[in-house]
């Protein structure tokens, strides 16, 4: 059984292009291999810097987590300010860690240019997610393709170190997903909270519909037979009931005969989202009345991870002479 780590952002509600782009994957990995996910608080600290914010959300990705479908009695799901260890690994592989190597790395500009603050931390961001990652001796770290350089620091670390000290961190492989484009939102652009452009699953049924119904068509005639491909409404249905679902042909053969206006389109989304995430939304709603349940499972979860990372930080502290 595989061993495979990932984590999740704490920036809020999880949303439609967070669960099919990551949310999705760890249910079907926790089925068959042996699966680390941690909320990357430490992370976040990079953008988020008012502790109040901060607190709601970590609580809100535990909890949208845990309705999505991940499963801690089939997984390890903890926060990472409780696994302390990871910032004295992240320590230890930046003594090793060529400055020239975070010089090359492309994310650290792009938030820059955005605004955020040039910071150490933000600049040693990679250094952090490859403690991270070798914490856990992963054999896999799935991720998108825009996380493919910090994968291949990760490995660069975990070799350098072991060529110093010897033998000590596991090299990973990364799995990057080939699911073509990110998930656009209801604007056309890549589905993001930064562009205010997210659809969430979790909202109130009016509130969803509301939300579905902004999202952005051409002018084609109802009578007109449109491409479904190029159409956002689409785009968006076929990645949750799957490009091989009948349902999706169904609705692609609607387009292509014409007589179908874009509101069709977006009902039978609306209508889609409410039965394949009803048992989802239920849960949420439970785990919002529970909030220590919710804080049990992720005291559980840290409890399994220390155990873990543990004796990996051990291993590095004897192999650089600290023990």
């Amino acid at each position: 059984m595989a061993r495979v780590l990932s984590g999740v952002q704490p920036s809020g509600r999880l949303h439609l292009g967070n669960y099919c782009g990551a949310i999705q994957q760890f249910v079907e990995l926790q089925r068959e291999h042996e699966l680390f996910v941690f909320i990357a608080s430490y992370h976040a600290l990079t953008s988020t810097q008012d502790a109040d914010t901060l607190r709601q959300h970590v609580r809100e990705a535990a909890m949208d987590a845990l309705a999505f479908g991940l499963d801690p009695e089939r997984c390890v799901f903890y926060r990472q300010q409780d696994v302390p260890q990871v910032t004295e690994l992240a320590w230890l592989l930046s003594c090793v860690c060529p400055k020239s190597l975070m010089d090359k790395q492309v994310a650290y500009k792009d938030k820059v240019d955005k605004g955020l603050s040039a910071s150490l931390g933000l600049y040693a961001y990679p250094v952090l997610q490859a403690a991270d990652i070798l914490a856990v001796d992963p054999d896999v770290v799935p991720v998108g393709k825009d996380q493919k350089q910090n994968i291949e620091i990760a490995r660069d670390l975990a070799e350098k170190f072991n060529r110093v000290f010897g033998q000590t961190f596991t090299v990973p492989e990364g799995r990057y997903r080939q699911d073509g484009a990110a998930l656009p939102g209801i604007d056309g652009e890549k589905m993001s909270k930064s562009y205010g452009n997210t659809i969430n699953v979790f909202e109130p049924e009016k509130a969803l519909r509301k939300r579905v119904m902004k999202i952005v068509t051409d002018s084609t005639p109802v009578e007109d037979p449109k491409t479904p491909e190029t159409d956002v409404t689409f785009q968006l249905f076929s990645a949750v009931a799957g490009a091989d679902d009948p349902a999706t042909s169904e609705l692609a053969e609607r387009y292509r005969a014409g007589g179908m206006g874009y509101g069709h389109a977006k009902q039978s989304l609306f209508e889609l989202l409410m039965d394949r995430f009803g048992a989802a939304r239920k849960r949420r709603e439970e785990l919002a009345e529970d909030p220590g349940h919710v804080e049990r499972v992720l005291a559980d979860g840290a409890e399994r991870a220390r155990a873990v990372i543990g004796g990996v930080t051990e291993r590095a502290r004897k192999a650089a002479g600290l023990a």
